[in-house]
């Protein structure tokens, strides 16, 4: 991939290219937007482009997912830009194909001298780019790429030996460091009437619908969630009044601890200078709970640079030795987990959330995750694709980190010996069992001692409830006890490790 002429310094003896296309992708904003940026310094005029990429979208609909609410969320960013530019007179250029294919022929149709996108690191999406690139160079046109949906990336942070961190900790600190040397600081990319390139009506096309991309309607428009860059700038809002309490919030689902930006995070509505330069001074102000929220923002940095440095994750354990382990891979007890029918309330309460709502808590993903893992013995990659097919917020890398830390296979993962007891994450982290009521209501007229392990309550206590183990609740479908010991014996082949 070329160096984008975007990172050589402004001059005005330097002459602009008469037209360039900005082609959107994990950047669905027109604020602070680093291509967009790179695009109006080189560029005359610019167009802007969304790809509604057949390459990704088809193997959805063929895993059976037509009510994705990821794609309802993309068309909701789309048409918001889309809706700007027309006040400007123009529009979002939307096609509905193969990226790789699709670009390169709207470059030429437009006569643009040069693409400008935001990077990414992803393996399908290197290899995306790269035939990109190769298609725009043979018909005499370039492809730049700038850094977006990172603070650092690649090899910016780098051990004193010039290699790539594997540990978090000393990764942070790094990263901490060059920050206070080099605060990423938002770009410019506010564009006016006079700087869009006028398009011919065949480009001015109205955006498709859901059902012309294949998709039919999810319950996204009933949730919660604000949509496009307007919805996550009142989410950051929102969250800039309750960012001091993060560190004390964040572990209890029951509770308003996060900030619910991490789909606005994934697709780009809301930028990440922005979200780290208010958190930065929040912190350097004595904000223990931004402290905290910009320690997870590094590890967004840190997954991202694990994967670019060694794309094996996607499919393989980090360390190697643990591709050793021997999974049970029982298909029951794995369509349990999925349907939230465990028979562990907490563990079944976080499946149920994220099969109605597409979203889960943090504190939950490590639970379900420990839980599939090391209860049921089951491969960790099973979990990370139902988690890639179901979260609205799915990205590769950190679903990948985050499976891995859980299976104890990747870098800087918790040992394989802890192992979390989902009956006592469940009293310590939801005690009122508030959050299982909401998502297991067969259980809500249980009493708060009871209702994280209801098959230790007494039978009169669940006949008063309502409750029949095995018939209105599952019964446990493994004692964690025996399951824990289990684990420990199939995790044995990495000891001499």
């Amino acid at each position: 991939m070329p160096t984008s002429i975007a990172d050589r310094p402004a001059s005005s003896a330097v002459e602009k290219l008469p037209l360039g296309l900005v082609w959107l992708r994990r950047d669905l904003r027109l604020h602070d937007n680093a291509a967009l940026h790179a695009a109006l310094r080189a560029c005359d005029k610019v167009a802007l482009a969304f790809v509604f990429d057949r390459d990704i979208l088809d193997p959805l609909l063929q895993r059976g997912l037509q009510a994705d609410r990821r794609v309802e969320f993309i068309l909701a960013a789309v048409a918001e830009i889309d809706a700007a530019l027309r006040e400007r007179g123009a529009a979002l250029i939307v096609r509905h194909a193969s990226a790789r294919e699709a670009i390169p022929v709207l470059a030429a149709e437009l006569g643009a001298q040069a693409v400008f996108c935001g990077r990414d690191d992803e393996p399908a999406a290197l290899a995306r780019d790269a035939a990109v690139e190769r298609a725009l160079r043979q018909d005499g046109r370039a492809l730049h790429s700038v850094k977006e949906h990172m603070i650092f990336e690649r090899d910016e942070v780098l051990t004193a030996q010039g290699k790539p961190y594997s540990v978090f900790t000393p990764y942070r600190t790094a990263w901490l460091a060059r920050y206070a040397a080099q605060p990423q600081q938002p770009v410019d990319s506010a564009v006016t009437s006079a700087r869009l390139a006028a398009l011919p009506a065949a480009l001015r096309q109205p955006l498709p619908t859901l059902s012309e991309l294949g998709f039919a309607p999810s319950n996204l428009h009933a949730l919660k969630l604000p949509l496009g860059a307007s919805g996550a700038a009142a989410l950051v809002d929102d969250f800039s009044r309750r960012i001091d309490d993060y560190d004390q919030a964040r572990d209890y689902p029951a509770r308003k601890g996060p900030s619910y930006l991490s789909v606005h995070l994934r697709f780009g509505t809301v930028s990440v200078r922005e979200l780290v330069a208010m958190a930065w001074a929040r912190q350097q102000a004595g904000s223990e709970g931004a402290r905290v929220w910009l320690s997870e923002l590094v590890w967004r940095d840190f997954y991202f640079q694990i994967l670019f440095h060694h794309p094996h994750v996607v499919n393989a354990a980090f360390k190697p030795v643990y591709d050793r382990i021997q999974w049970r891979n029982d298909p029951a007890q794995f369509a349990a987990w999925c349907e939230g029918r465990t028979g562990y309330p907490l563990v079944d309460a976080a499946m149920r959330q994220i099969n109605q709502t597409g979203y889960m808590h943090n504190r939950l993903r490590m639970v379900v995750a420990s839980f599939l893992t090391k209860d049921l013995g089951i491969d960790w990659r099973w979990g990370a694709q139902y988690f890639a097919d179901h979260l609205n917020d799915f990205d590769l890398a950190a679903n990948n980190g985050g499976w891995q830390w859980a299976a104890s296979s990747g870098c800087d993962a918790q040992p394989y010996f802890r192992i979390f007891n989902p009956v006592a994450q469940s009293e310590k982290f939801d005690a009122g069992g508030d959050f299982i009521r909401r998502y297991v209501p067969e259980l809500a007229q249980l009493a708060s001692k009871d209702i994280h392990a209801p098959w230790t309550a007494p039978a009169a206590l669940l006949q008063a409830a309502g409750v029949r183990l095995g018939s209105t609740y599952p019964a446990p479908i493994v004692r964690h006890d025996l399951a824990r010991a289990e684990t420990l014996e199939r995790y044995a082949v990495v000891k001499a490790q």
